[in-house]
């Protein structure tokens, strides 16, 4: 967890009458120099938030907070019951979740000469967009701070993520640290789990954009609907100024409808009528070349460093956001033609890791039937010879996409490898059985094997593959374990991938 390095205590008391809450103990001369949900992160000086949670109630670790150095426990009315023993004062609201992103707020400062905030959102290029949104901004020569599913930065400060979207305490944390560094501009990563679960809670972005929405996270949301619903929060006033909206999926005219902020659109397509439209001019294995052209003719011809057309859209809609955000468009591509065009490196999206000789191998994080249907046509674009693919499913998670999953990478694949993922508590067999089904269930079929463990199915892929081939190994990206029965087992696709090609002589 990033927090600042020299926080500035603030008074529990003054905390108590800002926000008029029901206390238990004495408050006076009490300070606090930070917040946390977890009472294994508690650091002296703390505000200890204990949550009802699905097998307990966080309060019953308020006294092992105390041990740690907490000097106070922010709870519910069952918590502050719970929380009595710890002998620390027990400030009580109705919901501590909804209540931790305005009190993170308050502790950290974070509302007090706040940076440019960036947010995305959408179920595919939400990383992707805030990375090239990171990129463009460190081009125009600020400053700039991160956090995506992948990592979080603070400058050149780089450490590997949690969650997609973390904790509000956590998040308000890591924009103080910002704040200490110097940090003038910031790109979120926004999830539909962080808007349900108030983790952007008391974070106000000038600018929001929305990529797409497909199938994905049913295990959260019941249906569609629900999904959308869950997005459509970030484009209000008490969360954002401003949203750009793509309307490559039918989703983005629904976003547009309903925002309750001005919103701009942008589309590859002319019949959208988008106020932005985005053009593929060139595509080639080391980038794809794209132009974007607005109201009034105005236009930015320029090159993003990897393959996709969905990768073209993503910083298409990066561009306008910053242009959203105050910055001229020239300005934008005078930075950019200094580089050559967007400077960014996003970790295992698409991400190259094979070498000059053999076959291409292609580490990416794609785990939904839309993601596999973009990468597998922008691979195919590059590939002379035979596609293979190789994935598998995260176990405990949305199992109704797996039958899509299964039939979109065998209709996209000359050979599919069918493997494991995260099977986390469920039977790896059933879960690679449900994508072979779906894999049957394709128009075009491929040779498909299944092939288990991973370890083992990417040496098999390596195997069938040869000069002019591709291979293209969906799920695991940058992600550096496995989660195997609840313990996360050292894990990387992309090293796996290397040592395969190196056994193979390439």
């Amino acid at each position: 967890m990033l927090r600042p390095e020299h926080p500035v205590p603030r008074s529990l008391a003054e905390l108590v009458a800002e926000f008029s809450l029901e206390t238990r103990g004495t408050v006076a001369g009490v300070e606090i120099s930070g917040v946390t949900l977890n009472s294994e992160e508690v650091e002296p000086g703390d505000l200890y938030v204990g949550v009802a949670g699905a097998n307990t109630h966080g309060a019953r670790f308020a006294s092992r907070a105390a041990e740690r150095g907490a000097v106070a426990v922010v709870t519910d009315p069952a918590g502050a019951e719970l929380a009595a023993e710890s002998g620390l004062p027990v400030l009580i609201v109705d919901s501590p979740r909804e209540a931790l992103g305005e009190l993170s707020a308050w502790v950290y400062r974070t509302r007090e000469h706040p940076p440019l905030l960036f947010g995305v959102t959408g179920t595919n290029g939400k990383t992707s967009t805030s990375y090239l949104l990171a990129g463009m901004l460190t081009q125009l020569g600020l400053v700039t701070g991160l956090s995506t599913t992948a990592e979080r930065h603070i400058g050149d400060l780089k450490v590997v993520s949690r969650l997609t979207t973390p904790e509000a305490s956590e998040m308000h944390a890591l924009l103080a640290r910002m704040r200490e560094s110097g940090v003038r501009a910031v790109a979120l990563e926004v999830s539909a789990q962080a808007l349900s679960r108030h983790r952007v809670d008391g974070i106000e972005f000038d600018v929001v954009g929305f990529t797409n929405l497909s199938h994905d996270h049913l295990d959260d949301y019941a249906d569609m609907e629900e999904y959308f619903r869950a997005k459509l929060p970030l484009f209000d006033p008490d969360r954002a100024d401003r949203g750009v909206v793509s309307l490559e999926t039918e989703w983005g005219r629904r976003v547009v409808d309903e925002a309750r902020i001005p919103v701009c659109t942008i589309s590859s397509r002319a019949e959208d009528r988008a106020d932005w439209f985005v053009e593929v001019l060139d595509e080639q294995a080391a980038y794809t070349g794209f132009r974007v052209t607005g109201p009034e003719g105005r236009s930015l011809e320029t090159r993003v460093p990897l393959i996709g057309r969905h990768m073209a859209w993503n910083a298409a809609l990066a561009i306008v956001m910053l242009v959203e955000a105050g910055f001229d468009l020239d300005a934008i591509g005078q930075a950019l033609d200094a580089h050559g065009g967007i400077d960014a490196y996003l970790p295992g999206r698409t991400e190259r890791v094979s070498g000059d000789r053999g076959p291409s191998v292609y580490v990416d994080f794609g785990h939904s039937p839309d993601a596999f249907l973009n990468t597998l046509d922008a691979v195919r674009r590059f590939t002379p010879g035979q596609v293979i693919m190789l994935f598998g499913a995260d176990g405990d998670r949305d199992a109704t996409k797996r039958h899509d999953m299964g039939r979109v990478a065998a209709e996209g694949s000359d050979i599919l490898v069918i493997t494991d993922h995260h099977p986390r508590f469920e039977d790896p067999a059933s879960i690679r059985r449900t994508l072979l089904d779906g894999a049957r269930l394709a128009e075009h079929q491929p040779e498909i094997y299944e092939v288990s463990p991973p370890e083992e199915a990417i040496r098999f892929a390596v195997s069938l593959a040869g000069e002019g081939d591709s291979i293209l190994w969906a799920g695991p990206g940058h992600q550096d374990y496995r989660d195997i029965r609840g313990v996360r087992t050292p894990y990387s696709a992309r090293q796996l991938a290397r040592d395969a090609l190196r056994e193979a002589g390439w």
